[in-house]
Formats: C-alpha cells, structure tokens, sequence
C-alpha cells in the first residue's frame, strides 16, 4: 500500500531520483571513479569543492570514513556552507568574476591532480570559472550537476557556458530545476529538496567505484577506516604517514 503522507511522498520521490541515477549514469559513475584511480595510481591529489549546500556533498568525501584519504576540501572563503553571515552573502559570491581563479592560484591544486565541482544549476560564475581554469592548468575535472538546468536557465559566467561545458566527466543529477519535490494546494511554493541526497550517493558510488578500481590494478586505496572502531586511529595514523604529502587537511 503506498504512503501518501508527505514523508512517504518525499521518500518515493527520492528513491526514484536514485534509481535514476544509477541507471542512467552508470557509465559516467565508472568513468568517474576510473578517473579518480588513474589519480591516484599517478601521484596526483584529490579536490573536492561546493557552493552552499552543494558543499554537504563535497564534505562528505572529505576525512570519511570509508572514503579515501587523499580527497581535500578546496575551500572558498564565505562559500563553503552556510555559517558565513549574512547566509545570503555566500549566494553573492558565486556570482563574482575572478574569485575562482584567485583561489586556484594560492590552492595547492596542480596539473596531474582530479577536483570535483559541485554545483546544481551549474550557471554561476565560480563553478563555471573553477572548472575553466582548473583545466587550464592540467587538473582533469568532475562535474555535479544538473544538466536540466542548462536548458531552461541562463548562464551567469561571461562566457555564457555551464559547468558541463567544462568537465572531463559530468555527472547530472537528475534534479528537477527549483530543487523541490512536492507540492501541495495549501503551501504556496514547492518544497522537500533532494539534491544532497542524490549528489551524495552519487559520488559516494564514484569514491566506491575508485577504491574498486584501484583493487583490481594491485593498489590498496588509501582508505580511511572509523576512529570509533578498534584499531581506526592506528590505520589512519599509517595513511596519514604515507601519504603525508596528498593531504592537505593534516597539519
């Protein structure tokens, strides 16, 4: 018997969105993830950044437990979250010229490393211009997205372009312009968002898929394990020491 509550209602809504995603970006996911293990397997480091709440995502690959230690956070002052006050001032700056490459140019990022963008609409200048410029400098590019808003919105980077346009391999959300998935006669605007759901299994699947493919080549992952487990701290203590200098979180 289906839940017709609200909650049921969200639920249904985000579990088709996953099946989705899994579906229809299983190629991009491996191409994802073979990208990442390439990385690694190279030398290269890991970057992961986010806007506002796209940042949820690109945090939770970051000192995860189950995830691989090489992934940093790229951060951007005032962007990273919604601690920056006025919140609304984080939206503003995702509209700014320049930023992205002033932060690129004093990050540690460098060519032969892989960043993960992630950005819902993928229209504002800072992922656009990160993405851009990143490239430019020999660092392969990841995109998150949501590839349905590069048809219905407009581009607010000079060049008229999206995060897309400008990736090694794109990942699309499936997330439906608004992020919002109900709806209802007595709530004048939609409401419910999945994106950090989605965006969050998806590459969750990607940092899986890296692991794996590092496995099958020979190469143990440089995977965290939980410091609440027996042992955690003592493995984390060996990764942190061997692959001192890929992260940049650890002083």
């Amino acid at each position: 018997m289906s839940d017709r509550t609200p909650a049921g209602q969200f639920f249904d809504a985000a579990i088709t969105l996953l099946q989705r995603v899994r579906d229809e970006e299983a190629e991009p996911v491996r191409a994802a993830g073979t990208l990442l293990a390439d990385t690694v397997a190279g030398g290269g480091r890991l970057f992961a950044f986010g806007a506002g709440h796209s940042s949820l995502a690109a945090q939770d690959v970051v000192y995860r437990a189950g995830g691989l230690a090489l992934m940093n956070l790229l951060t951007v002052p005032g962007v990273v979250g919604v601690d920056v006050m006025p919140a609304t001032l984080g939206s503003a700056l995702e509209r700014v010229d320049g930023l992205a490459s002033v932060v690129l140019e004093t990050s540690p990022l460098r060519a032969g490393d892989a960043l993960v963008i992630i950005s819902l609409s993928g229209r504002n200048a800072l992922p656009v211009e990160m993405a851009m410029k990143a490239r430019s400098l020999g660092v392969r590019v990841i995109g998150v997205t949501s590839v349905a808003y590069a048809s219905e919105t407009t581009s607010r980077h000079t060049s008229g372009t999206y995060l897309k346009d400008h990736c090694d391999v794109v990942l699309d959300s499936k997330i439906a312009i608004g992020d919002a998935e109900l709806t209802l006669d007595t709530i004048p605007a939609p409401f419910a968002p999945a994106s950090t759901a989605v965006t969050t299994a998806l590459l969750q699947a990607v940092m899986a898929t890296a692991a794996a493919t590092l496995a099958d080549r020979g190469i143990e992952p440089p995977l965290l394990r939980s410091g609440n487990v027996d042992g955690g701290h003592e493995w984390n203590r060996r990764v942190f020491e061997e692959y001192r200098d890929r992260i940049f979180y650890q002083y």
